[in-house]
């Protein structure tokens, strides 16, 4: 890993009656629209689908750490991600980002550890660290 600090890049750019692109040094660009909840058209990633999916991403990529420096074997992970967004105090804000954790474990694999292992990966997780609404997990754990 490199020293902190790390900084990141993007850029939004379109025009008053077309999408807009979303760009990254070094990544394709992304077309984003506000959501339909919103007026925006359906079958694009808006800010708020792009934030909640960080959560699930930064949750997935965290996992992978905890375990390979925890020695866990694991051999399928799905994190399905869903996020509140309402009014409080007349501001607009996420207030919960829920993340159904389905984990894949050998035979007789400690549930315990796993699930401590998991609040781990939780509170490393730097998407969720930066966010003031609250993440709650929900463990599936199965063997196979």
């Amino acid at each position: 890993m490199q020293r902190f600090p790390h900084q990141y890049s993007a850029s939004v750019a379109g025009t008053p009656t077309g999408s807009l692109t979303m760009s990254s040094p070094e990544l394709p660009d992304l077309p984003v629209e506000s959501p339909p909840e919103f007026g925006g058209p359906a079958g694009y990633w808006s800010p708020e689908t792009l934030l909640v999916a960080a959560a699930a991403d930064c949750f997935a990529l965290t996992w992978r750490s905890v375990a390979t420096a925890n020695h866990v074997e694991w051999s399928d992970l799905r994190v399905e991600a869903s996020g509140v967004l309402d009014r409080v105090e007349r501001v607009t804000r996420f207030t919960e980002i829920r993340l159904a954790v389905h984990l894949t474990v050998p035979a007789g694999t400690d549930p315990d550890r796993i699930g401590a292992l998991v609040d781990k990966t939780e509170g490393a997780c730097l998407v969720s660290n930066s966010l003031s609404a609250p993440t709650t997990i929900d463990l599936h754990l199965a063997e196979g």
